[in-house]
């Protein structure tokens, strides 16, 4: 094919969240002899079909969720020996002294946070402060163990009453990046396994929450439980992560709305990870973290920069989901991230049957109208 006939994408960001073929498909771009079936043609049968054809072209949704894996540099003799010594001291020197580093965190924690969460309990108040501080520290000891090069630009957050913070959302790390400064209370999805453990053990004395995204009972227990914290004057800073999935670090999802009609004021972290030496995306359904984990501790080094940006509050006359947007705004100018206009938790969804049904029979129609007109 010639070089006319190559697809050209749109510059402008209307077109990257709403693909257009007709953008991809100029005028006299594909020559074909007069008399002859041209592809502009078929697509005009049916909007489903032209539907169709911009989504594979340039699936703005998807894209949100891939790994973009780094472009290789092994690729010549004399590169590829520096290479091959990279991976021994990698997973032969630094992976070893990083497992050790790790275990002697946990060591250090365990017989600290025992103690403290058994012989305490009639001092409350002791107990959570000290709990906070042995959070902050086996946090420390993870992070250590990917040689994690955080910088924090801001102020430190403050236990405040009538506040919430609010994040992107790229992997779980960026709960233990964040809890290794301040000891939050996260709104988190239960996960199975040794994480589900920690969640219902060690995590769940600094006030944290979790919830199922199938069980709709527990959004309205989760609604409940985050009024009531906010209002807590000796709670922990509650921290959400608005958008209710891990996206890739290069896009911005829809904030869903609960986060921000607390009626408290909001506070905006940006998180931005470097990938000059690993992709800190989790990907949960190709990927345990546990295996995230392993990837991070066999890199060079984790990089990444959190900025604490201004509090904001509601204004007069705006809406929750303004309000929202609005402090998706600041996060994804700060972090230098593309905003589309999707949903994260399609993720999880399928297509209804009605919907289905719906595009199949207006797909139909198109088609017996234009065999009438023949």
């Amino acid at each position: 094919m010639s070089g006319a006939g190559k697809l050209y994408s749109s510059s402008s960001e209307l077109d990257l969240d709403r693909p257009n073929i007709e953008d991809y498909l100029p005028s006299g771009s594909i020559q074909e002899p007069r008399g002859k079936l041209r592809l502009r043609d078929v697509l005009d049968i049916s909007p489903t079909l032209t539907e169709a054809a911009g989504a594979i072209v340039d699936d703005s949704f998807t894209r949100c969720f891939k790994s973009n894996p780094p472009e290789p540099w092994n690729w010549n003799i004399y590169l590829f020996p520096l290479w091959c010594l990279g991976v021994v001291v990698r997973y032969l020197i630094l992976f070893p002294a990083r497992v050790m580093v790790l275990t002697v965190g946990w060591i250090i924690f365990l017989s600290l946070y025992i103690p403290v969460h058994s012989l305490l309990k009639g001092h409350d108040k002791l107990r959570s402060k000290l709990e906070r501080s042995l959070v902050e520290l086996i946090c420390s000891f993870f992070v250590a163990s990917w040689t994690g090069v955080i910088k924090y630009h801001g102020p430190r957050p403050s236990m405040r009453p009538h506040q919430v913070f609010v994040a992107n959302h790229t992997s779980m790390i960026d709960f233990i990046i964040l809890e290794q400064m301040t000891s939050f209370a996260v709104i988190m999805q239960k996960h199975p396994g040794w994480v589900g453990l920690l969640q219902s053990t060690i995590l769940e004395s600094v006030g944290c929450i979790w919830f199922n995204r199938s069980e709709a009972k527990d959004r309205e227990i989760v609604a409940r439980k985050l009024r009531e914290h906010v209002h807590g004057t000796d709670n922990n800073p509650l921290l959400i992560f608005p958008e209710g999935t891990c996206v890739n670090n290069h896009y911005s999802v829809m904030f869903k709305k609960g986060a921000f009609e607390l009626g408290c004021t909001v506070c905006p972290i940006a998180i931005k990870y470097n990938k000059i030496f690993v992709d800190a995306f989790w990907n949960s359904r190709k990927q345990s973290f546990t295996m995230h984990l392993l990837q991070l501790m066999t890199s060079w080094a984790v990089v990444c920069d959190v900025w604490y940006m201004e509090p904001q509050n509601l204004k007069p006359g705006e809406t929750p989901i303004e309000f929202a947007e609005r402090v998706r705004d600041m996060i994804s100018v700060r972090a230098g991230l593309k905003k589309v206009p999707w949903d994260g938790y399609l993720k999880y969804s399928r297509p209804s049957p009605k919907l289905t049904e719906r595009k199949q029979q207006s797909f139909a129609e198109s088609i017996l109208r234009r065999l009438e007109e023949k």
